[in-house]
């Protein structure tokens, strides 16, 4: 006896041997339409026969994309991001109303025909003779739930998606075998809820629940009949029934749906009736996609995720296939974000830098010895509007940031830890002249030197004409002397530097490799305020380093099922001994007491930290840290045009800017919030022998410009801080004592600084 389908009708078998058979029709029938061209009927039925046999047996139905949730380290959402805002919900979570009026509207046959409802194409069939066009389809909701993934399958490739729509008797004849296949494998009901799962609702909604929650903000479980009505109307065609844009036209196809429903039975003419007088209710709620959207400030922290997501191999081989998954979404991310850092992040630089500003700041917290990134903020929000940007200036420029920049003396502290590494003694006791020429030569990697020009040698100068030496490693770091630090450096040599720096993660913002050039001792080479927060908890994690993370867990939800992804782990090394380490640590401690950086002092909490301003004020920063956090600030122009000289921030005027007066407070008002109720921890201290040099006061050296010599991107200042023009070597510009070589070339290298100023023997 005939196998028959629950609610009737034919076997799939007998519907396609049927189906087939009809080959008068085949050719324009197969998907339920009647195509005008009829003298082409003939050679599309046989084709569409062969094609048919030809198409694979299997559907592939790809997960349905659905929205992201980004979560901070407490589990509070941050934000929603997808490619197609979707949630999916299993049909008992749909109103009954929903149901019957998308089955009554699309395809009331539906439970009583199979893959194809043949009375519904011989209507189709005789309704578009009669118009010579195509004024009436037959689709069966089966069919349109296949198309829906050939367009689910096509994701956002505009070709593909035209390919999956295109109305050809190919792609019906692939629609029709598929939608055999389904009925077959799937069911009534398992059929509706995918279908009310991946339909588009227009607004950006994909899906009943999304659709629920975009015009009426609730969910697809208490929808009204009128609300049902509303929204099974838009699938038709969700730009011509948007009730958003023509109330008049979505009501006439609510009321069409509502009578509709009367005449299949569903409900009565009474209640159609009052349905119809109701007005739409609309209660619409914005789309909130993407991390324009989060919260706490997180706008960039949310855009650094994506970043991870998208390029670390853990997540996908190849970047197609991570971007796939992404794309695809229902994904629960659990990030490292503290919630309460964040918000101290972000209240302080709200405090001391506007939006609006000339400049800009930035600023990031990390955890020492786990690499978490506890807070990300900046002072010029995400978004498209003026005074907001896309860019995150935390970050490299691999990550979604600029190219970075000059972290000025904040590098000294490298340079210390590579000296003490070597073996120097922490109480090292330098002549550091107020001015001085570069030492020649200076050793380098891979058997190299850098050698001074003999004929116009680079040159730099300390901060004040009052800062002559001899100066020991305390004081020099104290006050940020540079000509002490350039000492230091000719003495190790470069390549240790540069060794130290990689072990502490720190590289260039753009990617191009650290210059073999002394110069790098006074902070020439750009970098990001990610990084050097990240490169000072390894001195607070006393020499380990650990690499920087944002992501604690992700769980993946495909269907009903949910898995867990693995994610990137932080990894850890040592940099330097804990005695090299716990000895910078001494040394920076001394900066926030009674050097440069008081002001961003946190009272009786132990810090340590350094100031940097570079040369011309184009950048001003604090890096500093307690036993349990570190974190960067950086204030300047991204675009590396308006120097910090005569200029208003945050409503307060300043004659110059330098580290220790405007991020120093950022970073300790910062930092006193994140630690708020926070464990107070001490340093292990280390005991560095006094030197007993001569008394000069507490001279703060960054009370003006700090790191002179620094240069300025090779642009204005002469090649080593050579004084005269922008003279990389602050003060207030000395008159130069001597004359200038004819030809005298400028700084080439990225900085400045004494940049190719040498040359390497």
């Amino acid at each position: 006896m005939p196998k028959k389908r629950s609610g009737g009708g034919l076997s799939p078998t007998q519907q396609a041997a049927k189906f087939l058979g009809v080959s008068v029709l085949a050719g324009a029938v197969l998907a339920g339409i009647a195509l005008p061209a009829v003298g082409a009927l003939g050679l599309a039925a046989k084709g569409s026969v062969e094609s048919f046999d030809e198409l694979p047996a299997n559907m592939k139905t790809p997960p349905l994309s659905q929205r992201t949730t980004i979560l901070d380290a407490d589990g509070g959402q941050i934000a929603t991001v997808y490619s197609r805002d979707r949630t999916v919900v299993p049909l008992k979570d749909i109103s009954p109303y929903m149901q019957k009026a998308i089955v009554a509207i699309e395809d009331s046959r539906f439970y009583q025909h199979g893959a194809v409802d043949l009375k519904g194409v011989l209507r189709a069939l005789n309704k578009n003779a009669q118009t010579g066009g195509v004024s009436e389809g037959a689709s069966t909701l089966t069919q349109q739930y296949v198309k829906n993934v050939f367009v689910e399958e096509a994701g956002n490739d505009p070709t593909k998606v035209a390919q999956a729509t295109q109305q050809t008797i190919g792609r019906k004849i692939r629609e029709l075998k598929y939608a055999i296949q389904v009925e077959e494998e799937l069911g009534k009901k398992k059929i509706l809820e995918n279908y009310l799962n991946i339909t588009f609702f227009g607004q950006q909604a994909y899906g009943v629940e999304a659709a629920a929650q975009r015009y009426f903000s609730e969910s697809a479980e208490d929808l009204s009949l009128e609300q049902a009505a509303l929204l099974a109307g838009i699938v038709q065609s969700p730009s011509r029934y948007d009730p958003v844009n023509d109330e008049a036209e979505a009501t006439k196809r609510r009321n069409t749906v509502l009578q509709r429903m009367a005449a299949t039975g569903d409900i009565s003419r009474a209640q159609a009736a009052d349905a119809m007088k109701a007005p739409l209710g609309l209660k619409v709620s914005k789309p909130k996609n993407g991390c324009i959207t989060a919260v706490k400030g997180a706008g960039f922290f949310c855009d650094y995720v994506r970043e991870v997501f998208l390029t670390d191999p853990v997540f996908g081989k190849t970047k197609e296939q991570r971007a796939k998954i992404w794309n695809q979404g229902g994904l629960t991310i659990r990030t490292t974000m503290d919630p309460q850092s964040q918000n101290a992040a972000q209240r302080s630089i709200k405090d001391h830098v506007y939006k609006s500003d000339e400049v800009a700041t930035a600023a990031s917290i990390v955890q020492p010895g786990t690499g978490k990134i506890l807070a990300m903020g900046q002072s010029r929000p995400y978004g498209f509007k003026k005074n907001e940007t896309q860019i995150n200036l935390s970050v490299d420029q691999s990550m979604g940031g600029g190219m970075g920049y000059q972290p000025g003396s904040t590098f000294k502290p490298i340079v210390a830890a590579a000296a003490l590494e070597d073996g120097m003694p922490a109480n090292k006791v330098y002549p550091s002249p107020y001015r001085m020429a570069y030492p020649s030569p200076v050793s380098a990697c891979d058997g190299k030197r850098w050698v001074n020009d003999p004929n116009s040698p680079a040159k730099l100068q300390n901060e004040n004409s009052s800062e002559v030496g001899p100066y020991d490693m305390r004081e020099a770091t104290a006050k940020s002397v540079n000509t002490y630090y350039v000492q230091m450096i000719s003495d190790i040599g470069i390549c240790p530097v540069t060794t130290m720096a990689k072990k502490m993660g720190v590289v260039r913002a753009d990617g191009d490799k650290m210059p073999q050039v002394p110069s790098i001792a006074l902070g020439t080479q750009e970098m990001s305020p990610l990084t050097m927060a990240n490169a000072y908890a390894t001195f607070a994690s006393r020499g380990m380093y650990c690499t920087p993370i944002a992501i604690e867990s992700v769980n993946r939800r495909i269907g009903d099922k949910t898995t867990s992804l693995e994610v990137p782990k932080s990894t850890c090394s040592r940099a330097m001994s804990e005695n090299t380490a716990d000895t910078i640590n001494a040394l920076l401690k001394g900066v926030v007491e009674d050097g440069t950086g008081k002001k961003a002092g946190l009272g009786s909490r132990p810090s340590a930290g350094k100031t940097g301003t570079t040369d011309e004020r184009y950048a001003a920063w604090f890096v500093g840290y307690t036993p349990n956090m570190a974190g960067a600030v950086w204030v300047g122009d991204p675009a590396h045009k308006r120097k910090m000289v005569g200029i208003t921030i945050g409503g307060r005027p300043y004659g110059k800017v330098f580290g220790g007066e405007v991020p120093g407070p950022i970073w300790g008002d910062m930092m006193s919030g994140a630690l708020e109720g926070k464990p107070v921890e001490n340093f292990n201290s280390v005991h560095i022998p006094d030197s007993k040099p001569r008394d000069r006061g507490d001279g703060d050296g960054d009370g003006g410009r700090d790191d002179g010599g620094n240069g300025d991107d090779g642009g204005d200042g002469f090649i080593g801080g050579l004084v005269g023009g922008n003279n990389g070597g602050g003060g207030d510009e000395p008159t130069p004592s001597f004359s200038i070589p004819e030809g005298f070339i400028r700084g080439q290298g990225n900085g400045g600084g004494n940049g190719n100023g040498g040359r390497f023997g």
